[in-house]
């Protein structure tokens, strides 16, 4: 029999594969259980555009994602906190006042989607680096001034 997977199935295929299983398999298992649907002809066709309509808009989303990794490559963004007089930092800077930094500059980005490379050095004053995770594996590397506040 053949069905369309919803969702990724152990040892038979990922989301939207279409794949030939056994009668009892797909009826006793992956159909009720709702990991996959009956692959007629009219279903076909819906996954079939669904597809296509889904790759315009992810190509849509990945163009988007590459401009925004172009203006943020090798930005450097300034984070003043208050320091003691030998240069440490009261607290560490996280990716919050990271993503607050870079929205002041115009770009709205998640905290969840910055990395501070070497987040447990980021206590004293200095330029590191990070990693903004703009789209799936569409990356961009960014240094972080930390700088004291006057």
């Amino acid at each position: 029999m053949e069905i369309i997977l919803k969702q990724d199935v152990a040892n038979l295929g990922h989301k939207d594969d279409i794949v030939t299983v056994k009668n009892g398999y797909a009826a006793n298992y992956l159909i009720p259980q709702g990991y996959a649907i009956m692959a007629t002809p009219s279903a076909k066709k819906v996954h079939a555009e669904n597809l296509r309509q889904r790759a315009h808009k992810e190509a849509k989303i990945r163009e988007e994602a590459t401009a925004l990794a172009a203006k943020l490559e090798g930005l450097t963004v300034k984070v003043a906190t208050k320091v003691s007089s030998t240069g440490k930092v009261f607290g560490s800077v996280n990716n919050i006042q990271v993503a607050e930094a870079l929205a002041a500059l115009g770009h709205e980005i998640d905290r969840r989607n910055i990395t501070l490379v070497e987040a447990d050095k980021v206590q004293e004053v200095g330029t590191f680096a990070a990693v903004v995770k703009c789209y799936k594996e569409i990356k961009a590397n960014i240094n972080v001034e930390v700088v004291g506040e006057e």
